[in-house]
C-alpha cells in the first residue's frame, strides 16, 4: 500500500482550517447587516443572506444567518453580475446591486448587492448579500398587481458605488419612489457595510495565513462538498417517485406538481405538471424555485454538507417556462415566497416514498407575516389625520410533525426567518397587537402532533382604518398529515366584529376594528390513538389540545387539568394499547 503524502495531507487539514476561518467571515459579514440594518425584517427576523464567491461567481460559504430563499438565490445570481461587469473591469471601491426577480431573489423587495475584493491590485473574492426591504414603492405587498412594473421600482444591474464614489442619484430615485425612504436607503447602507466587514475580515485572514489568492482554497472547498454530496446521494435508493400538492392559490387553486429523481452522483426535480402563471402577484420566478427545491433535498439527503457551489450543483432543477414556478417576466411576482416556501414540503412528499419513516408531514410552510399600511390611497382619502406607514411583521403558523417528535408550533420553516417581537413593530408604527398566543386544537392529531398555528388580534393606537396587504396560504387547503396523521387546521382571517376577509389581496381594516389572524396548524405523524395519554394530558395542561380534542381525535379521556382517566381511556381506544 502506498504511503499518503504526508505534505498533501498537511495542506488538506491547513485548508480545512482556513475554510473554518472563511465560515466565520461570512458569518460576521451577515451579523454586521444585522446589527446596523434600519428595517425589522433584516434587523429583527434576519431575513437576509450573505456569502463569499470566487472569480468565477461561484460560492464558496454562506453565513448560517439568513434564508435559503436569499442564499441559495444568491448563490446563482453572481454570475449575472460578471455578465455585466467582468472582474477585470472592476477597481476598488465599487459595488453593484440590483432587485431584478430574475437575477437576483424572485421580487422586487429584495436588493441584492456584490462588491470585489482587491489585494496587491488584483481583486481575490467577491462579497454579495441581500436584504429584504419594507417598501420599494408600487402597489405594496399584496399580490393584486398584473404585471412586474406595476409592483414598484426595477434597478437593474448597476453600479451603486464607483471606486468608492457613491451614485447619489440613484439614491435620490430611490428615496422618490418608496414609501420608507429612511428605512430602504438605511438598509442599502447597512448592505454596503455588511460587504466591505467582509472584504476587511477576508484580507486580515490572507494575511495571517499566508494566501496570496482564494484560488487553491476555493477549488478544495468545492471539490470536498461535491464529492460528500456525491457520497450523500450514491448511499440513497435509484428510482423516480411523484407528488402532488394542492394549495389555495389566488384566482383559483394551484396544483404543484414534483417528480424527483435519484440517480448517480445526481438528484433532479422536474416541475412538469404544475399549474400556469397566476394572473396575478404569486408568481415564482426559477431562481426562488431552484433555491427552495435545494434546499428541500439538502434538508433530508446531506445536511451536514457545506452549503456551496459544488453540493448545490447536484440538484438539478427544471420547470417548464409559464407554470407557476417558473415565471418568465414580466409576470407579477411579490408574493413569490407563497409558491417557492412550499416547494420543500412537495420534496419531501416525493422523498418520503424512497426513505420510509424519516420525512416530516406538511406544514403550514408559507409565512403568515403582518403587513399593514395607513395613508391616503391606502387607509385614507386624504382627509383623514392618520399616521401613514408601511410595516412588515414576520409570523408563522405550525410545521409539519416529524416521524419521532411533534411538530414545532408557530415556527418557520422553511424560511427561517424569526418570529418578529410584537414590542418592536409597536414601537415603530400605530398597530397594537392586542393578543398573541397559541391557537388551541390547530396541530394536526398524530402520533406525533403537527406544530400549532397562533392567533393574533391587531388594532390601531389612533383607532384608525388600515390596510391589510394580504398573502396567506393553508386557508382552504390545510396541510396534511403522514401516515395517518390528521391535517393541520385551516387559516382564517377577518374581523373582531365577525366578517371574513379574503385571504389574498389589500383590504381595509375600518377605523375601530381588529384584525384577528388565525394561523394553520401542521400536519400530524402517525395514528392518532397511537399517540401516548400521558403525552396527550401534558397537551390539555399547556392549553395546546382541549379535552374534547383529546376525547375526539385522540380517543383520551382527562380531566381540564390533564389527569388521564386510564381506564376510560382504554374502553374508548377499544382496549388497543398505544
Amino acid at each position: 500500500m502506498a504511503k499518503p503524502d504526508t505534505q498533501e495531507e498537511m495542506q488538506k487539514i491547513r485548508f480545512q482550517v482556513i475554510w473554518n476561518r472563511l465560515l466565520s467571515v461570512v458569518e460576521e459579514q451577515a451579523q454586521t447587516l444585522v446589527r446596523t440594518a434600519f428595517s425589522a425584517s433584516t434587523r429583527e427576523a434576519g431575513d437576509v443572506s450573505a456569502g463569499v464567491f470566487n472569480l468565477r461567481g461561484e460560492m464558496l460559504a454562506q453565513a448560517v444567518t439568513g434564508t435559503p430563499g436569499h442564499i441559495n438565490s444568491m448563490a446563482r445570481s453572481v454570475p449575472h453580475f460578471l455578465d455585466v461587469f467582468p472582474c477585470a473591469t472592476m477597481r476598488p471601491g465599487d459595488v453593484y446591486l440590483t432587485n431584478d426577480p430574475w437575477k437576483g431573489t424572485g421580487h422586487l423587495h429584495d436588493i441584492t448587492m456584490v462588491s470585489p475584493t482587491f489585494r496587491d491590485g488584483k481583486v481575490v473574492a467577491l462579497f454579495a448579500c441581500t436584504s429584504h426591504l419594507v417598501d420599494i414603492g408600487g402597489g405594496g405587498m399584496a399580490p393584486d398587481s398584473r404585471q412586474v412594473y406595476q409592483e414598484g421600482l426595477y434597478l437593474p444591474i448597476m453600479p451603486l458605488a464607483e471606486e468608492g464614489v457613491i451614485n447619489d442619484w440613484l439614491l435620490h430615485l430611490i428615496r422618490g419612489n418608496v414609501r420608507e425612504p429612511v428605512q430602504v436607503e438605511g438598509d442599502i447602507y447597512a448592505l454596503m457595510a455588511c460587504n466591505e466587514i467582509g472584504s476587511q475580515r477576508l484580507l486580515k485572514m490572507m494575511d495571517e495565513c499566508d494566501l496570496s489568492s482564494l484560488d487553491e482554497l476555493g477549488d478544495h472547498i468545492i471539490q470536498q462538498s461535491k464529492q460528500a454530496m456525491v457520497t450523500a446521494i450514491n448511499k440513497l435508493p435509484r428510482g423516480t417517485w411523484h407528488y402532488d400538492m394542492r394549495i389555495d392559490g389566488y384566482e383559483a387553486p394551484v396544483d404543484l406538481v414534483a417528480a424527483l429523481t435519484i440517480a448517480e452522483a445526481e438528484i433532479t426535480v422536474d416541475y412538469a405538471g404544475t399549474s400556469p402563471v397566476s394572473t396575478f402577484g404569486i408568481n415564482c420566478p426559477m431562481c426562488y424555485s431552484e433555491a427552495y427545491t435545494a434546499f428541500g433535498v439538502k434538508c433530508i439527503v446531506a445536511s451536514s454538507v457545506p452549503n456551496n457551489a459544488g453540493s448545490l450543483s447536484l440538484i438539478k432543477v427544471t420547470a417548464p417556462p409559464g407554470t407557476i414556478v417558473n415565471a418568465q417576466r414580466p409576470a407579477a411576482v411579490v408574493a413569490r415566497s407563497m409558491i417557492g416556501h412550499m416547494l420543500p414540503d412537495v420534496v419531501f412528499g416525493c422523498l418520503h416514498q424512497a426513505l420510509e419513516n424519516r420525512l416530516p408531514a406538511e406544514g403550514t410552510s408559507g409565512l403568515w407575516n403582518m403587513r399593514l399600511g395607513a395613508g391616503q390611497g391606502i387607509s385614507a382619502s386624504g382627509n383623514e389625520s392618520v399616521t401613514p406607514f408601511t410595516a412588515i411583521s414576520f409570523h408563522s403558523g405550525g410545521v409539519g410533525a416529524r416521524p419521532e417528535q411533534d411538530g414545532l408550533s408557530a415556527t418557520p420553516f422553511p424560511s427561517g426567518v424569526r418570529n418578529v417581537p410584537i414590542e418592536i413593530t409597536e414601537a415603530i408604527t400605530p398597530i397594537v397587537v392586542w393578543k398573541k398566543d397559541y391557537r388551541t386544537d390547530s396541530g394536526g392529531a398524530g402520533k406525533q402532533r403537527g406544530g400549532l398555528g397562533q392567533t393574533l388580534v391587531i388594532g390601531s393606537r389612533e383607532n384608525a382604518a388600515m390596510g391589510l396587504f394580504a398573502c396567506f396560504e393553508r386557508v382552504h387547503f390545510a396541510a396534511r398529515g403522514r401516515e395517518g396523521g390528521q391535517p393541520g387546521a385551516l387559516g382564517r382571517i377577518s374581523l373582531e366584529s365577525g366578517r371574513i376577509l379574503e385571504n389574498k389581496g389589500l383590504q381595509l381594516i375600518p377605523a375601530g376594528e381588529r384584525l384577528v389572524m388565525e394561523m394553520p396548524g401542521g400536519g400530524g405523524w402517525g395514528m392518532p390513538f397511537d399517540r401516548d395519554p400521558a403525552a396527550v394530558g401534558r397537551d390539555i395542561r399547556a392549553g395546546l389540545v382541549t379535552t374534547q380534542a383529546a376525547r375526539t381525535d385522540y380517543g383520551v379521556v382527562a380531566s381540564a387539568e390533564g389527569v388521564v382517566d386510564t381506564a376510560a381511556t382504554q374502553g374508548l381506544r377499544g382496549n388497543r394499547e398505544p
